[in-house]
């Protein structure tokens, strides 16, 4: 049998760098060696191999994170390449990472978010203002980017400047979401035009943490990862219905999940990834595995997935 050429791509320059080289390690490490030929880049140094590589390779696997891998960008380059990719394409990867836009199309579909403002940093003096009308506390968090990355929780306005300081290092525009205490889960979906989901994972951050930050969710044991979720079966339900319903209005493909929190039989959808983290032990392969995949299986079937399109 012919083994397929697969382009593995980790690394790249926003600052979830180190978590996507350490996600690319696992990746490479769980592949089938005897199904796959792999060939490791990084798009910090390594954009001009793929393009000399482009008419060898089969297929890429993007395991990046944040800016240039999960913003449409590195698709658009293998798009031009016509190299097949697992995931989401241009549009609805750029959208996804947009919490602002990707929250005004949730409710085009009538689902429940937390309450918002945005801040601008031309704006920094409405600040006071806007967590005023949300009342205290509030979620602070960039408007693109992930591994909760510039995310605070602001308990009082004397925290704000610090917090706003911090979340505009990583972009112009600032979200205050009403801060909601539920439980947090996350759902997965797994598909293209035929979707399912994954079993929900409730998320605990441990008693060190207020929130699921950076460190809560790669420093292990910091977090207890609950699967299946204990919540009840007609809540579940909504979840999964949810789940589907934002995969679907931002045009996801192959996988995505999305995270949730639940609050007096609400559900508030936060966010969508459409790359999430990709190691044996992250939230997504950890519901495949509750469904019956091996990381490695898992794998296949995203590989499988992007070959279809």
């Amino acid at each position: 049998m012919q083994k397929i050429t697969v382009a593995l791509l980790s690394g790249g320059i926003s600052s979830e760098r180190d978590v996507s080289i350490k996600s690319g390690n696992e990746v490479y490490n769980a592949l089938n060696k005897e199904k796959y030929e792999i060939i490791r880049y990084d798009p910090k140094t390594d954009l001009a191999k793929i393009v000399a590589d482009h008419s060898k390779i089969d297929i890429a696997l993007i395991i990046m994170h944040g800016k240039y891998g999960e913003d449409g960008t590195i698709q658009g380059l293998l798009d031009l390449l016509g190299i097949p990719y697992q995931g989401s394409g241009v549009l609805s990867s750029a959208v996804a990472i947009d919490k602002l836009i990707s929250k005004k199309l949730y409710e085009s579909e009538n689902l429940d978010v937390p309450p918002y403002m945005v801040i601008n940093q031309h704006d920094y003096h409405f600040a006071k203002q806007s967590i005023r009308q949300l009342g205290l506390p509030v979620v602070l968090k960039p408007a693109t980017g992930g591994s909760s990355i510039g995310m605070d929780i602001v308990f009082s306005e004397s925290d704000l400047s610090v917090a706003l300081e911090n979340a505009f290092q990583y972009d112009s525009q600032v979200i205050l979401e009403s801060y909601i205490k539920g439980v947090e889960v996350t759902c997965g979906v797994l598909g293209n035009d035929d979707l399912v989901t994954l079993p929900i994972i409730e998320i605990v951050p441990g008693a060190d943490h207020r929130f699921f930050d950076y460190e809560a969710k790669y420093k292990p044991g910091a977090t207890e990862e609950i699967c299946p979720a204990r919540i009840d079966a007609k809540i579940a339900e909504k979840v999964e219905e949810y789940a589907i319903k934002a995969h679907k209005v931002l045009n996801c493909r192959g996988c995505s999940r999305t995270d949730m929190i639940i609050d007096n039989g609400i559900v508030y959808v936060l966010e969508t990834n459409t790359i999430p983290g990709m190691t044996p032990t992250s939230l997504l392969p950890q519901a495949a595995q509750a469904a019956g995949y091996t990381f490695s299986q898992f794998l296949d079937r995203l590989i499988e997935l992007g070959m279809q399109k």
